[in-house]
């Protein structure tokens, strides 16, 4: 019986608590649902661009300042899965996947060129179609050809860098580009052939744990969904035309450094540098072009994120929080 009149008591107590203190309960409740650092839901859309279905990831405010994340081979706007909820807490996230990779169409190679040219294109169609006005790029591997592109076309646009493993300098190919290069020198059918098992599930399984770290932190799903990519018909005549095309990267190193040098954007090279494409040397150029070039590395490989992107994710945020809006 004295614990039901205790009982009746404290729920009495609590109805006769004044109704300011209910409603301060209420509005801090309200307020911690407006947090913007609360994690931020990503949502998963397309995108018709010259014909083409662009599959894209999406998250955080639209009113906030915008990132564009384009991702690498032989990968997917699927390798930012886990830095998308760390920068979308204070910023409008849009990670497109490029045509050929991920859920994005990927039309023969024979119906649809291939080069880098054509990719930024496409992504410069994408960025039209958004409206995009002023965004930061976040660039890896095959990204940063094609977002470098982008910068050169819309500098006005640009708010800022980030490079992960997205080399511009000749310096930065390591000795594993010689066979791409002797195809470059001679286009022959055999040097092409050679290529195929660039897109070879151990290749993949190189490319993801080859310096890293600590492999047991590379979730298996990453390398059997780039694979399963890869493994499509005719896709892998698409990655020996890319192959083929990315010697006009390298050419256009110049007009790239050029674009540091003039308009100097603050940039973060991010960099795993046990790498075995891109070498440490490929990220400390970016300070010769440009004073506001900042360069940390990571002991890891190619993908850093799967590895340190925790890591990686505070020092983009402390980056983005310094650009320009």
């Amino acid at each position: 019986m004295k614990n039901i009149i205790k009982s009746a008591a404290i729920v009495l107590s609590i109805a006769a608590l004044p109704s300011t203190a209910v409603n301060a309960q209420v509005k801090s409740a309200s307020t911690d649902k407006n947090d913007k650092s609360e994690i931020q839901a990503t949502h998963y859309n397309n995108l018709q661009v010259n014909g083409l279905k662009i599959f894209y990831r999406e998250a955080g405010p639209k009113n906030a300042p915008v990132l564009l994340l384009l991702h690498g081979y032989p990968t997917s706007s699927h390798m930012y899965r886990n830095l998308i909820p760390v920068l979308s807490k204070k910023y409008h996230v849009i990670a497109p996947d490029l045509p050929g990779f991920g859920f994005s169409d990927a039309p023969d190679h024979l119906k649809f060129e291939y080069t880098f040219d054509n990719l930024a294109n496409t992504m410069q169609g994408f960025i039209d179609q958004l409206g995009l006005k002023r965004f930061a790029l976040y660039v890896f591997d095959y990204g940063a050809p094609t977002g470098y592109r982008l910068a050169l076309a819309n500098p006005e646009k640009i708010t800022g860098i980030i490079s992960q493993n997205g080399n511009a300098y000749e310096e930065g190919l390591s000795t594993g580009w010689n066979p791409i290069q002797k195809y470059w020198k001679d286009p022959s059918q055999a040097n092409r052939d050679s290529l195929k098992d660039f897109v070879s599930k151990e290749s993949t399984w190189f490319q993801y744990h080859q310096g890293a770290s600590d492999p047991s932190l590379i979730a298996p799903e990453t390398y059997t969904l780039d694979q399963y990519f890869l493994d499509r018909p005719g896709n892998i005549e698409i990655q020996l035309d890319l192959l083929k095309d990315y010697r006009t990267n390298v050419a256009l190193y110049p007009k790239f450094q050029a674009y540091f040098r003039d308009k100097k954007p603050m940039t973060l090279a991010v960099w795993g540098n046990q790498d075995p494409y891109f070498l440490p040397a490929g990220a400390e150029a970016y300070k010769r072009d440009n004073p506001n070039a900042t360069v940390k590395f990571y002991k890891t490989g190619h993908f850093a994120l799967e590895t340190h992107c925790n890591e990686i994710g505070a020092d983009i945020l402390a980056f983005l929080s310094k650009l320009p809006k």
